[in-house]
């Protein structure tokens, strides 16, 4: 495993207070650089700067993010898969609103669930936020949209956990590698840790997508059932607590 840490090509002028770090475990050089021109088109807030931190060919996903959130100082870590595109310009900025609404915000993703199925596969139940994706066997895109809850539009949605192709993080917690030791899984225990904290978790309303993710349509169900098996033994006495509070009980 190595890490390589470089600055962004796009940084405000004057003095500097805040950094957004982008972090990602990249075993394939052409989508990471793609990556990044997307991320250097960005708008970038008065006083910030942006950083990349690449980890190359990391054993499982909480080990390369644990050591590279180890190696930043940055307040604002945004954790991304390597084939994700961001194409809202002004994202930075309304990461920043978002998490000035108040400290109890601690991560914020593209895609979520409110309330996480029992069989602890977010896709399976109600899930809120936005993405493109590519169509398959077509040189095409789609859009994948849902819709956020209640009657009136909001700002954002807070929910229980977010798809791990983005998450973006005000707070530093430790990723459990000594549970998943894989790439599966790493990303709904992370927002259960950040849950147990304390944190609320939200998805941004998103009139259009703010990102594509070119995944290739490809699901990898290798390991995937263990790593879930190990999800709920460790975290459903937490899942269980939840629901009770959220009826009441």
């Amino acid at each position: 495993m190595e890490i390589k840490k470089c600055r962004g090509e796009r940084q405000a002028e004057g003095e500097i207070f805040q950094e957004f770090a982008f972090i990602s475990c990249t075993n394939n050089p052409t989508l990471n650089e793609e990556k990044k021109k997307y991320i250097d088109r960005l708008y970038v807030p008065e006083g910030c700067l942006v950083s990349y931190i690449d980890v190359i060919n990391a054993p499982s996903m909480c080990v390369g993010y644990n050591a590279a959130m180890r190696t930043s100082k940055a307040k604002y870590k945004i954790y991304l898969h390597q084939d994700v595109y961001l194409l809202n310009r002004w994202f930075l900025f309304q990461l920043l609103e978002i998490f000035g609404e108040g400290e109890q915000i601690g991560m914020i993703g593209m895609v979520g669930t409110p309330r996480l199925a029992d069989c602890a596969i977010m896709w399976t139940g109600e899930v809120v936020g936005s993405q493109y994706l590519p169509e398959e066997d077509a040189d095409v895109w789609k859009e994948e949209k849902r819709e956020s809850r209640g009657d009136k539009p909001c700002d954002w949605e807070q929910v229980q956990a977010v798809d791990g192709f983005l998450m973006a993080t005000s707070k530093d917690l430790p990723w459990r590698e000594d549970l998943f030791d894989g790439f599966d899984f790493y990303d709904v225990s992370q927002c259960m840790e950040f849950r147990k904290a304390g944190y609320q978790i939200v998805v941004p309303r998103q009139e259009v997508p703010w990102c594509v993710h070119d995944d290739g349509r490809i699901l990898t169900l290798y390991q995937y059932n263990r790593y879930r098996k190990i999800f709920l033994r460790e975290y459903k006495d937490d899942l269980v607590h939840e629901c009770e509070k959220e009826e009441g009980r």
